[in-house]
C-alpha cells in the first residue's frame, strides 16, 4: 500500500513539474510575442466550413488576396502604412474575393478586418513565431467556421521555400532590422543557428616596435 501511495505521489510530483515548466514556456513565448508584435502582421483566413470544397474554396482565396497586396500594395511601406493601405481597398479587396469565389459556385460573403489575435506557436520556413497576441489581416469566409489558415503579412513570410524551407532574403533582412538583436535571434530554428567562432587576433608588440616580421606574424595567426 505504501508503495502505490510513493508512485502516485512520484506521479503527481512528475505531472506538477511538467505542469511548471510547460506554463513557463508559454510565458517566455508569450513574452517575446510581445516585444515583436508592434512590428509584425500576421494573416488570417477562415474557411465557411471544413468540407473539402470549403477548405479549397479558402486556399484559393489566400492564394487571390495575397497576389493582390503583393502585387498592388507600395513598395518599402510600414506596417502601419500597409495596414492603412489594407484599409483604404477593404471594398475593392472583398468584392475581389466574392467575385471569385462566384466564378467557383459558392456564394459567400467575404469580411476583411484587422484585427488583434492569438495566434500559437507557428514555423514559417526557418523561422519559429512564439504564441502570443499579434495584429492580423483576417479574412472569414461565409461563417467562419471551418479551419483556418495563417502566415506572416509584413514582413511577407507568407512566401516560403517549401521544399528547402528558407526565409526570402529580403524578408529576413527587413525582419532583422525592425527587431532587438536577441529577439530575431530567438526566432531562428534551433538547426539554422551557426555560431561562428570568432576570430582572435593576436598583436606582438615587440615585433611592431623593432619592426620585425610583423606581415610574417600576422599572416601566420590569421591562418590558424
Amino acid at each position: 500500500m505504501k508503495r502505490k501511495v510513493s508512485l502516485c505521489a512520484s506521479a503527481l510530483c512528475f505531472f506538477t513539474a511538467f505542469l511548471i515548466i510547460l506554463s513557463s514556456r508559454t510565458t517566455s513565448e508569450e513574452a517575446l510575442a510581445s516585444r515583436i508584435a508592434p512590428e509584425i502582421l500576421r494573416f488570417h483566413i477562415l474557411a465557411e466550413s471544413n468540407s473539402s470544397y470549403d477548405q479549397r474554396l479558402k486556399l484559393g482565396v489566400k492564394g487571390l488576396v495575397l497576389d493582390y497586396v503583393h502585387s498592388q500594395a507600395p513598395e518599402k511601406i510600414s506596417k502601419n502604412q500597409l495596414i492603412l493601405w489594407l484599409n483604404q481597398n477593404k471594398d475593392s479587396i472583398e468584392a475581389m474575393s466574392e467575385n471569385w469565389l462566384l466564378d467557383h459556385g459558392a456564394e459567400y460573403p467575404v469580411q476583411l478586418e484587422v484585427t488583434r489575435d492569438y495566434f500559437p506557436t507557428k514555423s514559417y520556413g526557418d523561422m519559429v513565431f512564439p504564441c502570443g497576441m499579434y495584429d492580423a489581416l483576417r479574412i472569414t469566409i461565409g461563417q467562419g467556421k471551418g479551419r483556418n489558415w495563417w502566415c506572416v503579412l509584413y514582413p511577407t513570410l507568407c512566401y516560403t521555400d517549401p521544399i528547402h524551407a528558407v526565409v526570402p532574403e529580403p524578408s529576413r533582412k527587413t525582419l532583422a532590422s525592425l527587431l532587438a538583436e536577441d529577439d530575431y535571434n530567438a526566432l531562428l530554428a534551433p538547426e539554422s543557428k551557426v555560431h561562428k567562432k570568432p576570430e582572435v587576433h593576436v598583436r606582438f608588440r615587440l615585433l611592431e616596435v623593432l619592426g620585425i616580421g610583423k606581415k610574417q606574424a600576422s599572416s601566420k595567426i590569421s591562418s590558424s
